[in-house]
């Protein structure tokens, strides 16, 4: 979160969560929250929080991050958006090539985020153009297993993550 909202280009943080002690913590960091009025799973909430983008600024470019991208670094973000700038929609495809960590739509085009399992073979059928960038890895790199963590501890994480991987390894050393 601290990265996105680090970014230039980036305007705003938009979370999607009925989850009142996330929804605190987020809002506090900087994030503008939303109620995820769809409780329709992953891609409805995209969609919706979209939405609530476009509502303040029909003109928009959207996009969509993983949050669980604990080694994102904002210089590497702001290249992915200025790539994914330059098309109507543009996706970047994770660590192990099969989903997808980034989705972008510029002002006027539609988001469509299928996100889940391959859904970098879904976002390339829908027309998005693959994001084909090198050194940026701290943006592909999602933790969904422990190696995944482990690659990304490596990478360096941000404060929050680091301090948290610290105290579990304190308490894994007892």
């Amino acid at each position: 979160m601290a990265a996105a909202l680090a970014c230039p280009p980036v305007r705003d943080v938009v979370v999607v969560t009925d989850d009142a002690v996330a929804a605190a913590a987020l809002s506090a960091l900087g994030a503008r929250v939303v109620p995820d009025a769809p409780g329709a799973g992953l891609n409805a909430a995209l969609a919706y929080g979209a939405r609530s983008v476009r509502a303040l600024r029909p003109a928009a470019a959207v996009a969509a991050l993983n949050a669980d991208l604990p080694a994102l670094r904002t210089a590497e973000l702001a290249r992915v958006l200025d790539f994914a700038s330059a098309f109507p929609s543009a996706f970047l495809r994770d660590a192990a090539g099969i989903g997808t960590t980034f989705l972008a739509a510029a002002g006027g085009a539609e988001f469509r985020p299928a996100f889940g399992g391959p859904s970098g073979a879904r976002h390339l059928a829908s027309g998005a153009v693959e994001i084909a960038l090198s050194g940026v890895d701290s943006v592909r790199r999602d933790v969904d297993t422990g190696e995944d963590l482990r690659v990304a501890l490596a990478l360096g994480v941000g404060a929050h993550t680091a301090r948290i991987a610290a105290a579990a390894a304190l308490s894994c050393d007892r």
